[in-house]
């Protein structure tokens, strides 16, 4: 990699990727449409030189590709991540996640780039009944219109990597915790227990299983495995990667490390069931073994990074206003 082009250059993971290929010494052009990227997490890299932002949309394919001119390698990080509320704009996975990939990858080969790593998700398993996972599990029917989605650009690299002999690394990940964390359980529960600190509302009955990771760790991983370039050796230059931690929380576990760090013991209000909305799925739990024999293991456990998440939130208050 010499210079890199990142999507979602303006997001929580985007952002702190940048800094790091920066760190690194590679120039980076960073793009994204801001429709939840934030101008203050590239504060550092707009003063970097080996930085350039530009500001567009993936589904404007002519101004992607042009962007994208003189890059060697793409991560391709912008999503809609927002599993939650899938279900009531259904367009928007496939034009943000689906088509945006399909874009992407169009504007690589006008660009004769072939190389690039793509953020996928556990989801793609569905409820799985194969815990924890492999990469190789089978697909289940599908419960979320985000994992689909996802499924879905997982396919197009694929049929690019066979077609177009493109070199992808498709990681997989769990939740992704830290700072420049914008949305996700631990941002709901803190402006809840800021707004009403003696009760907190819990989506399903606190007893979902699930597994996450420190935004550090996920960008060393990921920066770990390209340089490898396994894709290149591999039958169709496709290599898959669940990223996550070797345990799991309950929510339950997660309020409770929550109000421990904040000295809180608000009543626990649950809504009820097994799940807190459509496509919530009650255990995500990634079978990790294949990228730690890669040589990487996660730096912090998920208590540790939830608390960091918490006191980044502290000391970040203003994210609340800028997601409105």
């Amino acid at each position: 990699m010499q210079r890199v082009f990142v999507t979602g250059a303006a997001g929580f993971i985007g952002s702190t990727l940048v800094d790091r290929l920066l760190a690194d010494g590679l120039a980076v052009v960073g793009w994204d449409n801001f429709s939840t990227g934030q101008e203050r997490f590239l504060a550092g890299a707009r003063q970097q030189p080996g930085f350039n932002l530009v500001r567009g949309d993936n589904l404007d394919l002519p101004a992607l590709t042009a962007a994208m001119h003189g890059c060697d390698f793409v991560f391709h990080l912008a999503a809609n991540a927002d599993v939650r509320f899938g279900t009531e704009q259904p367009r928007k996975d496939v034009e943000q996640n689906t088509l945006a990939t399909f874009n992407v990858l169009e504007a690589m080969r006008a660009n004769g780039i072939r190389r690039l790593a793509f953020s996928s998700t556990g989801s793609t398993y569905g409820e799985t009944s194969v815990i924890p996972t492999p990469e190789d599990a089978p697909f289940p029917i599908q419960t979320s219109l985000y994992g689909a989605s996802k499924v879905a650009g997982e396919s197009l690299i694929s049929a690019y990597g066979e077609g177009f002999g493109f070199e992808g690394y498709i990681f997989r990940f769990v939740s992704i915790l830290g700072e420049r964390y914008t949305h996700g359980h631990v941002f709901d529960f803190y402006q809840q227990l800021t707004e009403h600190p003696a009760w907190l509302r819990v989506l399903g009955d606190g007893s979902q299983r699930k597994s996450y990771l420190y935004v550090q760790d996920c960008i060393d991983s990921m920066l770990h495995v390209v340089r490898l370039a396994t894709a290149a050796q591999a039958k169709h230059h496709i290599q898959i990667y669940n990223l996550g931690t070797p345990e799991y929380v309950q929510v339950n576990d997660s309020i409770r490390f929550i109000c421990g760090a904040l000295g809180l013991q608000p009543e626990l209000r649950y809504t009820g069931g097994d799940r807190g909305w459509i496509g919530d799925n009650p255990f995500i739990f990634l079978d990790t073994r294949k990228i730690q024999a890669a040589g990487w293991k996660p730096k912090l456990t998920i208590e540790q990074g939830i608390v960091r998440t918490l006191r980044w939130l502290e000391a970040n208050r203003w994210v609340y206003d800028h997601r409105g």
